[in-house]
C-alpha cells in the first residue's frame, strides 16, 4: 500500500487484490477511508465526458467492499449515495451542455428566493470546475432552493483597489 489508497482501489483487479485492499483500509481505519473518499472526491471533479460508466464501477466496487462505511465515521453513513447523486448529476451536466460550448468562464448560483439567505455565487470556473460544483450542490438542494450552473458570456470588472490608486493619481496630477 502506498499514501494514496484509492489509486491502491483502482489498481486492486481480482477479487483477492480487493480483499486485501478492503483488510488495509479497516486495519488502518478512519484515516486510511478519509483518503479513499477524498481520491473518490478527486475523481468525481476531474471526469468528462466517457469516464461515467468507469466512476459509476468504481462506486459500486467501493459500495461493495464497504458497505457501512458508517462505521469509519458517523458523519460518512450515506457516503456512496451522496457520491452517485454528484456522479449522476454530473453526467446530466455533461449530457445536456456541448462540447463546444465549454470553453471559458462559468459560474455557480445558489438561491432561496423565500429566504432572507444570501445569494451564493462560486464564479471564475472551468466547465469541469463548474460542472462538479452544480452537482455537488444539486445533490443536496433544500425546498424552494434553485442552482444554476451558467457561462459567463461579458464580464466587466473592477476591483476596490482600483478605486484608491485612482484617487491617489488625481492627488498627484
Amino acid at each position: 500500500m502506498n499514501t494514496n489508497p484509492f489509486a491502491d482501489f483502482k489498481a486492486a483487479g481480482t477479487e483477492q487484490e480487493l480483499a486485501v485492499f478492503r483488510e488495509s483500509i479497516q486495519s488502518q481505519g478512519f484515516t486510511a477511508f478519509r483518503l479513499l473518499l477524498e481520491g473518490f472526491r478527486d475523481r468525481l471533479k476531474q471526469f468528462s465526458d466517457g469516464d461515467i460508466a468507469a466512476v459509476n464501477k468504481l462506486l459500486a466496487q467501493a459500495k461493495q467492499l464497504f458497505p457501512e462505511p458508517g462505521t469509519f465515521s458517523p458523519s460518512w453513513v450515506n457516503i456512496w449515495d451522496e457520491f452517485e447523486r454528484i456522479a449522476a448529476y454530473k453526467q446530466t451536466v455533461l449530457e445536456t451542455i456541448p462540447v463546444e460550448e465549454r470553453e471559458g468562464e462559468w459560474q455557480v448560483l445558489l438561491d432561496n428566493p423565500y429566504t432572507n439567505s444570501d445569494l451564493v455565487c462560486y464564479p471564475g470556473l472551468s466547465f469541469l470546475e463548474g460542472a462538479y460544483l452544480y452537482a455537488y450542490f444539486r445533490s443536496d438542494l433544500k425546498q424552494n432552493e434553485y442552482i444554476r450552473l451558467q457561462k459567463i458570456q461579458n464580464l466587466v470588472m473592477a476591483f476596490g483597489s482600483e478605486r484608491q490608486e485612482a484617487a491617489n493619481q488625481n492627488k498627484e496630477g
